[in-house]
């Protein structure tokens, strides 16, 4: 999954830091693009010194926030419009997860996260002033009344929902157009296992039993953590599909499964997991 980036590690603690000239810079466009680059077939982000050279103007003078490190490479976000280094250009999450894997691809996803919090938290909800970045964590505080935000997660399932030697398959109605499962959102009130169970019967008109934990994904380009859990048809299995959610959902053989065109999500490892007959 595009987490799995050992031996590297990220480490997310937060540092209240200026970036040096070796440091890598994210930029963002208005529509949520980022600024990139190739080498060799892997992704690239320019350097703070780049920029320096490209746009003439000195990154640690404009505002800059540290994001995270992974093993000894330390990222950070920058606001506003800057000239591209010669060999950059900008693309959106969803391209860079079709076009690249690697570390540098969940580093951007999680940069992304970042960015879209910051972004959309500008100013304070309770009483309207501007918010300042905090100094000693992760974290945007109000001067006027001291309110705090802290970084948005939602929270999601996806669900493999198990009839004998076949598994519910779907297709969004929009967005994504690759093989999936039953997937959404945790609404106030519920456990993860009520949210499987409601998620399922709503998309589908399928009620499930025996809901089981199954493995969890960070997915920075929706702000989530996802979930999974493996479950099975509890009785009438007749598919009753909510049209304005999906375009497809069908019981399907484990080996007709189609898969996603690349490993990046949990989604994609839960159908192989089933496909490849391995324990759910």
């Amino acid at each position: 999954m595009i987490q799995d980036i050992f031996p590297s590690r990220l480490n997310n603690a937060y540092k209240n830091a200026a970036p040096g000239s070796e440091d890598f810079l994210f930029v963002f466009d208005k529509e949520g693009r980022v600024l990139h680059g190739e080498k060799d077939g892997v992704m690239t982000l320019p350097t703070t010194g780049e920029i320096r050279d490209a746009s003439g103007a000195d990154p640690s003078k404009f505002k800059t926030i540290y994001l995270f490190s992974v093993d000894e490479e330390r990222f950070f976000l920058t606001f506003g419009t800057l000239d591209a280094p010669e060999g950059y250009t900008y693309h959106s999450i969803r391209d860079l997860r079709d076009m690249y894997t690697g570390k540098e691809v969940y580093a951007a996803f999680t940069a992304y996260h970042l960015w879209k919090w910051y972004e959309d938290n500008r100013f304070c909800g309770k009483c309207g002033a501007g918010l300042e970045v905090g100094e000693k964590e992760r974290s945007l505080v109000c001067p006027g009344c001291g309110n705090t935000v802290y970084p948005r997660i939602n929270p999601a399932v996806i669900v493999g929902v198990i009839n004998g030697d076949r598994i519910l398959i779907t297709k969004y109605r929009r967005g994504y157009g690759h093989s999936a499962l039953v997937a959404g959102f945790t609404e106030i009130g519920e456990t993860l296992e009520e949210t499987v169970a409601r998620e399922v019967m709503e998309e589908t008109g399928v009620r499930v039993k025996n809901i089981r934990y199954y493995k969890s994904q960070p997915w920075g380009m929706a702000q989530d953590i996802l979930v999974g859990f493996y479950c099975e048809a509890d009785g009438e299995c007749d598919i009753r599909m909510d049209e304005g959610e999906l375009k497809f959902a069908e019981w399907v053989r484990r080996e007709d499964i189609e898969l996603q065109p690349n490993n990046h999500s949990l989604t994609n490892e839960m159908m192989r997991r089933f496909k490849e007959g391995q324990p759910t």
